[in-house]
């Protein structure tokens, strides 16, 4: 066999991955008694739209915080970008900022105008003195302004945010996380409690963020049809388990996990599981 002999001082630089997110036999749990996640595997391909559907309960929420070093699995492995995600740890505190994270509350700052809710997303480019004087530089607050108007903002920047409307406040979020320049997007149940006019404006909009920034957004959803018009593919988590990975191909759902399921079994499956 030839063998091939490297430089010392090689041109190449670190190896990369088509796979930005990889969990393997992942099991988590919040008292020590029970599991709420239990032998994930899971991998999503760098810059496409990934998303979790799931009852309330399920562990759909759990998977997020896993991915941004909220949580440490109780076994298995997790790596983003071949960085294992814990807080605590120097090496994943140093890429925490291409992690842009919206909970499900949101966590925007109600009683502050718009324009400052999105610039909190600078704040790890600032220095020590610019971040505690909120001291932003003026190409920071043009990007602000530019992502405004990215998201349907203009004309609101001065607003607080408690003044908004649902779809507004979730504008915001998405402006603020964005205001990262985040490699990864991760949102939490982003267009639940909006009516479908709404949340597929939000929808759009990510999709159209996605594209523009080659994210990598994985976004936790209830509602199946949402999820499928969107996302390249789409986990279903039950009681903690995952227990399908599919996803559309033309006119036709894919199942990528089992490769035993035709269309009706996989949408009948979801709906009897919905109306429990």
């Amino acid at each position: 066999m030839k063998q091939i002999q490297m430089t010392q001082n090689p041109s190449f630089s670190l190896i990369s991955t088509n796979k930005i997110i990889q969990m393997n036999d992942v099991w988590t749990s919040y008292d020590s008694k029970s599991f709420a996640l239990e032998g994930i595997n899971l991998s999503i391909d760098r810059g496409t739209n990934y998303a979790i559907v799931g009852q309330s309960g399920s562990g759909k929420s759990t998977l997020l915080k896993l991915m941004n070093g909220m949580m440490i699995p109780s076994k298995g492995t997790i790596k983003i970008d071949y960085v294992t995600p814990n807080m605590n740890d120097k090496k994943f505190k140093k890429m925490m900022h291409s992690i842009g994270y919206i909970p499900q509350n949101l966590g925007l700052v109600k009683n502050i105008p718009v324009i400052e809710n999105i610039l909190i997303g600078a704040l790890p480019r600032l220095n020590t003195i610019q971040s505690l004087l909120k001291k932003f530089p003026e190409h920071e607050i043009k990007e602000a302004q530019r992502i405004i108007s990215l998201v349907g903002l203009t004309g609101k920047e001065d607003r607080k945010v408690y003044m908004l409307s649902g779809g507004e406040k979730r504008r915001v979020a998405i402006a603020r996380a964005l205001m990262q320049k985040p490699t990864i997007l991760l949102a939490d149940e982003i267009v639940s409690e909006l009516d479908h006019v709404t949340a597929r404006e939000i929808m759009n909009l990510i999709a159209d963020a996605q594209k523009r920034m080659n994210l990598t957004a994985i976004m936790v959803h209830h509602d199946m049809q949402l999820a499928l018009e969107y996302a390249n593919r789409v986990a279903v988590i039950k009681e903690g388990h995952k227990i399908l990975e599919i996803g559309v191909e033309g006119e036709t759902i894919v199942d990528f996990q089992t490769g035993d399921m035709n269309t009706e079994e996989i949408m009948e499956m979801y709906n009897d599981d919905s109306e429990k």
